[in-house]
């Protein structure tokens, strides 16, 4: 078994906007295109590209190293038991983008509001770039990558796949920038992003813990998922929620922040699709299809994302308790199930 390639890093600061590596100089919006495809040059060997965005409280080589731990573990889990994940017997080499954003602030109720209010306006409102630094991101990837719906050949050069990962805000964050991306006029670098012959897609999303309100998906991202109105909308393959009951960060502060418990503890609610209820399996267990083949799945992990001691006494309580082998487990199984 070979490790996955050391995560690219694109670095935000706390406008949104992409800066030079070492400098922390913001690069210009008109330059994002040109200042990504110099930086990010997606390997020939990839079958699978990552996009992982952190949340709260996660300084820049914790972001990366979670990343990294993530699927390093899913690769030892398809090596240890290459059977439970039969659509990747052509091949499973991930490689990973990390982006990095300033989340850290105090563990108080003011805290969590002011970062909560940062990934929003970095993301949806203001000056922030985040969504021409992701739009563009997204849209040289699907540039570069081969059509998944075309010869259905994984190798480097002639198939590659688009998951999404998000953690706490990272969700938030993710799904706004991706959402306002897609909007007219386009900020994509994408040619035809409402052809319905060859609309973007992302493969699978996978966030963890999410901070934000349970009718996100209906008052928020509403037209991430396609309809009618929508056709060419961003996501095609499933968006996968995780959330715990353990999750303080969610619930409790969650709660006194925005007057309702957040998706990490509860999952999600009211959205323009019903969401399917499920649990989160263990290693050694394979999900059935029905319980993944949907446009929002709800992944109760009350038995697994409770903390440690030292957790409990946290003001987040088990919000970070995410990275485990059966996360693993999960992103391997979506990304299995792209295919």
């Amino acid at each position: 078994m070979s490790a996955p390639v050391s995560p690219a890093e694109v670095d935000l600061d706390a406008q949104g906007r992409l800066t030079v590596p070492g400098s922390g100089t913001a690069v210009p919006v008109h330059r994002v295109a040109e200042h990504l495809a110099d930086r990010l040059r997606i390997p020939e060997w990839a079958t699978d590209i990552h996009v992982y965005v952190h949340g709260w409280q996660t300084p820049p080589a914790v972001a990366t190293k979670t990343a990294t731990r993530l699927l390093t573990k899913a690769l030892e889990l398809r090596s240890a038991a290459p059977d439970r994940y039969p659509g990747l017997r052509a091949g499973y080499r991930p490689w990973c983008v990390v982006v990095r954003w300033p989340s850290s602030s105090l563990p108080t109720l003011r805290g969590y509001r002011r970062i909560r209010d940062r990934a929003h306006a970095m993301s949806a409102e203001g000056d922030g770039h985040a969504p021409y630094v992701i739009g563009h991101l997204l849209g040289y990837l699907d540039t570069e990558r081969t059509d998944p719906n075309g010869p259905a050949v994984l190798a480097g050069r002639s198939g590659q796949y688009l998951h999404l990962m998000g953690h706490s805000f990272g969700g938030r964050f993710l799904c706004e920038a991706v959402q306002r991306a897609a909007e007219p006029p386009p900020v994509l670098g994408w040619s035809t992003p409402y052809d319905p012959r060859r609309p973007f897609t992302v493969d699978s999303a996978l966030i963890f813990q999410m901070a934000a309100p349970r009718d996100a998906f209906a008052h928020l991202f509403d037209t991430l998922f396609p309809t009618d109105a929508h056709p060419g909308a961003p996501l095609r393959g499933p968006v996968v929620l995780t959330h715990s009951r353990w999750d303080r960060a969610t619930g409790f502060w969650h709660l006194r922040a925005e007057k309702s418990t957040g998706i990490g503890h509860s999952g999600a609610g009211a959205a323009p699709v019903r969401p399917f209820p499920t649990r989160l399996l263990p290693t050694d267990a394979v999900y059935p299809q029905h319980a993944l083949d949907h446009r929002l799945v709800n992944m109760e992990a009350d038995w697994l994302y409770r903390g440690g001691r030292r957790s409990r006494l946290s003001p987040a309580g088990a919000h970070s308790d995410f990275l485990r082998p059966e996360s693993s487990h999960l992103l391997l199984t979506l990304a299995e199930r792209s295919r």
